[in-house]
């Protein structure tokens, strides 16, 4: 389809600079642009590329000024921001281009399922007893939908994911291909003989509006659910463990690790690889580095790195000491020995 400069700056609240009848039917990387396409320009390191791009239309941030003595091919659409406006755009395009519709005939429905108004079911999919599944899901091939679960409207499922038992994920929720929600949480008991299993008997709740990378896993609970709130954003190989609770809008990078029952608060963004003891509470807003070891409770707004955490500061003057410590070794071993021979 074509949309209009004026059409789409209508959209976004946006002022149009130059073509309003400028149309556009893709997008691309300001660097890549062609003809029919629509860029756009956030980060002002690329702001060369504005001058040279065969893009028709480029989104630039209200307070970005073109430079009046270089040619200006593209109209530009002036919003707020540049770069939340095209993952809106983004958004409606894969809506309108990636929307599949009807049941495939391998897929199996349990008759006691229901299913929502104008919902995909893919290949050998399997919707099992009692399953409530909303309007508008998309559900694609050999996703696993157990007993009782509930999938709320809108809900994107990619394949291969399995929701276990009395599961619930809410509305317009992204789950990647591979990604398990509900599987038992790593719950085991010494005994004389090797470890007793602790069954696990909770549930694992999904919240409006949450992504859910590539092979990521929520476990279940022991009892009670395990909480992922409304907005936040998984990435790929991301382990949320039993009676865990992540906040509203958090945001967690590859292989991040909860151990259980670990709190995370509102609007946290977490760097890959970083792990969290069981047992603690982290505040809202809080920053976590990449591979960060965070063994104990931070308050809100605390900002950490290292392993064991620490403040990021410290953990810089730890680092160049620590390159120094061989040196420091040597000196100390020279000190000794002249102490030791009267020196």
């Amino acid at each position: 389809m074509l949309f209009t400069a004026e059409q789409i700056a209508s959209l976004l609240g946006g002022e149009v600079l130059g073509n309003p009848k400028a149309t556009v039917q893709n997008f691309a990387k300001i660097e890549e642009g062609a003809p029919g396409c629509l860029s756009f320009l956030a980060n002002l390191k690329y702001a060369h590329y504005l001058y040279e791009t065969a893009s028709d239309i480029v989104l630039v941030n209200r307070d970005f000024q073109p430079d009046a003595t270089r040619p200006l091919k593209p109209t530009l659409i002036k919003v707020d921001n540049a770069y939340e406006a095209v993952a809106r755009l983004l958004t409606l395009y894969q809506q309108t281009v990636n929307k599949r519709t009807g049941i495939h005939p391998t897929a199996v429905i349990e008759d006691s399922a229901q299913v929502g108004e104008d919902c995909y079911i893919g290949p050998h999919a399997y919707v099992g007893q009692n399953v409530q599944v909303g309007k508008g899901c998309q559900i694609y091939a050999n996703v696993v939908i157990e007993e009782n679960a509930e999938v709320g409207d809108d809900c994107l499922i990619y394949p291969n994911v399995s929701i276990y038992h009395d599961c619930k994920v809410g509305n317009r929720v992204i789950i990647h291909s591979g990604a398990v929600i509900g599987a038992d949480g790593f719950g085991f008991a010494p005994a004389a003989d090797g470890y007793e299993k602790i069954p696990q008997i909770g549930i694992a709740t999904i919240e409006d509006d949450v992504e859910i990378g590539a092979n990521t896993c929520v476990d279940r609970s022991t009892m009670g659910s395990t909480y992922v709130r409304r907005g936040v954003k998984l990435d790929n190989l991301v382990q949320v463990a039993h009676n865990c609770e992540v906040g509203a809008h958090t945001v967690m990078s590859s292989q991040v690790g909860l151990a259980g029952s670990t709190q995370i608060g509102e609007w946290c963004m977490c760097g890959g690889q970083a792990g969290f003891a069981g047992h603690i509470k982290i505040g809202n807003r809080c920053g976590i580095g990449a591979q960060a070891g965070v063994i104990g409770n931070l308050p809100d707004n605390a900002q950490v790195i290292g392993s064991p955490s620490m403040d990021p500061k410290a953990f810089f003057r730890s680092s160049a000491v620590f390159k120094r410590l061989p040196e420091m070794w040597r000196d100390l071993n020279t000190l000794k020995q002249n102490t030791d021979n009267g020196k």
